[in-house]
C-alpha cells in the first residue's frame, strides 16, 4: 500500500508485516546501518515536492551553465535585459573583441544591472509611501533637539466667529495654507475628494472641519483647533460652529480666545440674513464680548461674489449697519474694532494684499500683517495657576485640555483640582503637538496627569496651585443684564448658566435691586421681576452643587458668565460676590 510520498509505508497485509522478531533484530543493527544520511527535516518544508522551476530557466535536469560571478553576468534567458540599459560600445561586432574588451563591457553590464534594480527598489519604495499617505493622513509631532532651546513667539489665540456659511473655516483652512501649516498635496486630495461630493468650494474648509458630519452637511458642530506661525507670533486657531444649535459650542471657543475674527459675508440676501434678529452676527459678537475678548478684526468676505464684484458701496453698507451694534456691546470703535474686506476662496488680503486694480479702494495691511502688528497681551506670569479644563480624555493616561489663564505649568508640579480638591501630578506638556517642559499663560494645552481619572474629571473642574486655590461657591450675588425675553423674570426662574468652561443649570433666587444704565443708580426698593433691556443685582444658585468661580473684580477670566435659555442668549453678567 502506498503513501502520497510514493513510500510503502503499510503492508498490503498485516500478515506480511514484519515480526516481532524481526523489528528486535532491526533495532540490534550497528549506528552505520542506520539511515543517517537522510535530508535534514526542516518545519513546513515537504521534502518529496518538486522543485519549482522558472518560466524560461534551465530544467533542473539539464547541466546549468558555468557562470563566472567576477566578471560576466548570468544567462540572458534568465535575467531579462531592460530597456533602460545602455548598449556597450561594439556590441554589434562580440566576436571580433579580445579577451580584455569582453571583461570590460561585462563589468560595466554588471554596474547598470546594479543600478537599475537600485532605481527600481527607490521607486517601489516612493509608490508605497504615496500609498501609505493616501490611505492615512499622520500628524507629525515637532520633537525638540537634545540641548535645543525652544523658541518662544509671542502666542496669540484667535477664533473665528459669525453666521454660519459666512466662510469661517474657509478663511481659516486658507490661512493654514498661506502660512505653510498644510500642504498643497493634502489640498489637492480634498480638492479632488470635494469635488467627487459636488462640492467644489468646501475643500479649504476640511482642514478644520475633520470629521464626517461637517464635512457632508458643510456645517462645523465642534470648535476646530489649528495652530500657525508668521515671523513674529506664533497663533492658535479656534474655528466655532456659526449655526445656532451648537452655540455653547461656540461659547466654549469664545472662552480661550485673546482676539476674535467676526467673518461678514458681503453676498446679497447673506449679510442681511446674519445680522436680523435670530441671526448669529448678533447674539456672537455680545458672546464674545462677555468671554472677555477685548479686540474685535470684522471681515467683510466674498467680496468676489459676482453679486459684489469689490464694490466699495456694499463695503460700506455692511460696516454702517454693524458699527452701531457693536459699539452697543460694548466695542470701542476707535481702538476695539478693525474693518477690511478679503475673500476666503482666493486668499485676497489674507497675507497677500491684492493689485489696485482689483480693489483700489482699500490699501490697507493683510489680516496676517494687521494681526502681527498688534501690540502684546499682557500676561499673568507670576500669579497662581489657573487652568479651567475644556475638555478630557483617555489616552494611556488621563488626559485634559484647556487654557492657561494664570501661572506657568511645568511637568512634575503638583497642582490641586477644584472643586473636589484632588492632587494630580502634571505627566507631559503638549502645546499644539509640540512636547515642552512649560507651557506660559494664554497657551492652550494638552496635559497628561496623574492621580486622578479621566471619569472623575468634568468640563468646569480648574487646576489650581496649592497654596493658592480658587474659589468655589454655589450661592452668589451678580450684576445682569436682560439682553432679549419675551416675559419678565422673576424668583424662581431657571436657566443655564456657562461662565469659563463651565456649563450649569441655575436658579434665579431672588432680586436684590434695580440699576439705571444712564446714570448707574440702584434702585431702593427690592423689584418683584426685572425684563428685557434692564439691569439689575440678582442672587443665584446652582443646582448641580458647588463650581468654580471668582468675583470679577479679583479675577475677570473667572468672574463673567452668560445665561442662555430655550436657545437664545437671554442674559450677560459678572460676578460681584460668592455667598457660599
Amino acid at each position: 500500500m502506498a503513501s502520497q510520498n510514493g513510500q510503502d509505508n503499510v503492508p498490503d497485509s498485516w500478515d506480511d508485516g514484519p515480526t516481532c522478531d524481526d523489528a528486535a533484530s532491526e533495532l540490534t543493527k550497528p549506528m552505520s546501518a542506520l539511515n543517517v544520511n537522510a535530508a535534514v527535516f526542516t518545519p513546513g518544508t515537504n521534502i518529496f515536492a518538486k522543485p519549482f522551476v522558472p518560466p524560461g530557466s534551465v530544467p533542473v535536469n539539464e547541466p546549468s551553465p558555468v557562470i563566472d560571478n567576477t566578471n560576466s553576468l548570468p544567462n540572458e534567458e534568465s535575467v531579462p535585459k531592460p530597456d533602460t540599459w545602455e548598449s556597450p560600445p561594439n556590441e554589434s561586432e562580440p566576436d571580433l573583441m579580445d579577451t580584455d574588451t569582453k571583461e570590460t563591457v561585462s563589468e560595466e553590464q554588471s554596474q547598470n544591472t546594479e543600478n537599475w534594480c537600485e532605481d527600481e527598489e527607490e521607486e517601489d519604495e516612493d509608490e508605497e509611501e504615496n500609498e501609505m499617505e493616501d490611505e492615512q493622513e499622520v500628524p507629525v509631532k515637532k520633537v525638540k533637539a537634545p540641548g535645543e532651546k525652544k523658541v518662544r513667539k509671542e502666542h496669540l489665540n484667535v477664533v473665528f466667529i459669525g453666521h454660519v456659511d459666512a466662510g469661517k473655516s474657509t478663511i481659516g483652512g486658507h490661512m493654514l495654507y498661506l502660512t505653510g501649516m498644510v500642504d498643497k498635496r493634502t489640498l489637492e486630495k480634498y480638492e479632488r475628494e470635494a469635488k467627487e461630493k459636488n462640492r467644489e468650494t468646501w475643500y479649504l474648509s476640511w482642514a478644520l472641519d475633520t470629521n464626517l458630519e461637517e464635512r457632508e452637511k458643510g456645517k462645523t458642530v465642534e470648535v476646530g483647533r489649528a495652530f500657525f506661525e508668521s515671523e513674529k507670533k506664533h497663533y492658535s486657531v479656534l474655528d466655532a460652529p456659526g449655526h445656532k444649535s451648537f452655540v455653547p459650542n461656540m461659547i466654549c471657543g469664545a472662552s480661550q480666545a485673546d482676539l476674535a475674527i467676526l467673518v461678514i459675508s458681503a453676498r446679497r440676501g447673506e449679510f442681511e440674513t446674519g445680522f436680523e434678529r435670530g441671526g448669529q452676527t448678533r447674539e456672537h459678537a455680545m458672546l464674545v464680548k462677555t468671554a472677555g475678548v477685548r479686540h474685535l478684526v470684522v471681515l467683510i468676505n466674498k467680496m468676489d461674489d459676482p453679486t459684489v464684484e469689490w464694490d466699495e458701496a456694499r463695503y460700506n453698507e455692511c460696516k454702517e449697519g454693524l458699527l452701531p451694534y457693536l459699539r452697543k456691546c460694548g466695542f470701542n470703535p476707535r481702538t476695539d474694532i478693525y474693518f477690511m474686506p478679503c475673500s476666503g476662496l482666493t486668499g485676497a488680503f489674507l497675507t497677500m494684499i491684492p493689485s489696485e486694480e482689483l480693489c483700489p479702494w482699500y490699501r490697507g495691511p493683510s489680516l496676517l500683517s494687521y494681526l502681527d502688528e498688534m501690540p502684546p497681551i499682557s500676561r499673568a506670569l507670576n500669579a497662581p495657576v489657573r487652568l479651567p479644563i475644556v475638555d478630557r480624555y483617555r489616552d494611556m493616561g488621563t488626559i485634559v485640555l484647556g487654557k492657561i489663564e494664570s501661572g506657568v505649568v511645568t511637568t512634575n508640579q503638583k497642582l490641586l483640582m477644584m472643586p473636589n480638591r484632588v492632587g494630580i501630578k502634571i505627566m507631559t506638556i503638549v502645546s499644539d503637538e509640540e512636547d515642552s517642559d512649560d507651557a506660559m499663560p494664554g497657551e492652550n494645552v494638552k496635559l497628561k496627569i496623574s492621580g486622578v481619572e479621566e471619569e472623575d474629571v468634568s468640563p468646569g473642574f480648574v487646576l489650581c496651585s496649592p497654596e493658592d486655590v480658587c474659589n468655589t461657591g454655589r450661592v452668589f450675588d451678580a450684576q445682569i443684564v436682560i439682553l432679549e425675553h419675551k416675559s419678565i423674570i422673576s424668583a424662581g426662574y431657571s436657566c443655564v448658566l456657562h461662565i469659563h468652561s463651565c456649563v450649569e443649570e441655575i436658579t434665579l433666587k431672588a432680586m436684590l435691586c434695580l440699576i439705571d444704565k444712564k446714570t448707574g443708580e440702584k434702585s431702593q426698593k427690592r423689584p418683584r421681576f426685572i425684563k428685557q433691556d434692564q439691569a439689575g443685582i440678582a442672587r443665584l444658585e446652582v443646582n448641580g452643587g458647588l463650581i468654580c468661580l471668582e468675583t470679577f473684580k479679583d479675577f475677570p477670566q473667572m468672574g463673567r458668565f452668560t445665561l442662555r435659555d430655550e436657545g437664545k442668549t437671554i442674559a450677560i453678567g459678572k460676578v460681584l460676590k460668592i455667598i457660599e
